[in-house]
């Protein structure tokens, strides 16, 4: 089949743009198109389970919004999430926010308070204020809900009930009913927080019932769908979730910049998922070596204007 030149005009959408890479196919160009196609196939059709994982700085890179959006209009039914991205989202909701083209060097900014995420940037004030108000919140759950036990997923239903920005994505999860886990939610700031008041408070953490509830929707779902966001624990959590129904994904995107090479499992390929029956043999699934603060917003805006047109 002949690769078309890839066309500009002035007046293209988003959509019309990934259709003239589709229309090349080739290159991290034609695998953003494919992405797009699956992506629209898993949330056409009513009887897919999206799942969502979150891995690397994607809330400092200011994609919080977006994720948000995607679950109030009924594109996510999972979440699986670092604890890092929940803490970001959630200091944001607090009145915080995250800075760029912040100067001076490492040594410089640990002076002024500064907190750098590549290019960028948080102050202590946020974490600081983070603390004081998650305080609260723990504090306003149910007593009796902390002592004998409280799943993460439920612990950061609770929370996002309490915030008021609906930007905020576990704001949006909570009000849709949309479930987080965080298999590793101690390796992050809210994670501390919570031991902190743990201290001084009853707060039982099962982890455990986060496995009972995850597994449940793998059980309960006809087919699945999952977009990997970035590698790490997300990307594991959720292929091990469908892995033990002994089913299989039906649908899977990743978008990671990791490489294989090292045998890690965020730049492994999907294809390798299909070895240990965490994919289905036929599975539609496309690996994208992008940066998913580009690649990511492009796939969005496409399917949802594809979805909107109903083409």
């Amino acid at each position: 089949m002949k690769i078309k030149r890839i066309e500009i005009g002035e007046q293209m959408s988003v959509l019309d743009l990934v259709r003239e890479m589709g229309a090349s196919g080739v290159f991290c160009a034609g695998r953003l198109a494919k992405a797009v196609d699956i992506f629209v196939q898993m949330v056409s059709d009513p009887d897919v389970k999206v799942f969502l994982g979150l891995a690397g700085a994607l809330v400092p890179a200011g994609l919080g919004g977006l994720f948000a959006d995607l679950i109030r209009e009924g594109f996510v039914d999972v979440i699986v999430s670092t604890g890092a991205n929940i803490t970001h989202d959630i200091i944001e909701a607090f009145g915080e926010h995250h800075e760029r083209g912040v100067k001076g060097d490492d040594s410089e900014l640990r002076k002024r308070g500064i907190n750098r995420i590549y290019d960028a940037y948080v102050s202590d004030k946020a974490f600081i204020k983070f603390e004081e108000r998650i305080q609260q919140i723990f504090k306003d759950i149910n007593v009796e809900k902390r002592k004998n036990g409280i799943s993460v997923c439920d612990l950061l239903n609770e929370i996002g009930k309490r915030l008021k920005d609906k930007n905020s994505f576990v704001k949006a999860a909570a009000d849709e009913g949309v479930p987080i886990f965080c298999p590793a939610i101690t390796d992050s700031i809210l994670g501390l927080q919570a031991w902190l008041f743990s201290q001084l408070n009853p707060l039982k953490i099962d982890v455990l019932e986060d496995l009972h509830q995850i597994i449940n929707i793998a059980y309960e779902s006809k087919k699945s769908g999952a977009i990997f966001l970035g590698g790490g624990f997300p990307k594991n959590h959720i292929l091990q979730t469908m892995l033990i129904t002994g089913r299989g994904f039906d649908y899977a995107v990743q978008i990671t910049l990791d490489r294989p090479e090292s045998g890690g499992l965020s730049g492994a390929p999907l294809s390798e998922a299909r070895s240990w029956g965490k994919l289905k043999s036929d599975a539609n699934s496309i690996d994208l070596i992008a940066d998913v603060t580009i690649a990511f917003p492009i796939l969005a805006a496409a399917a949802k204007q594809r979805l909107k047109k109903d083409v």
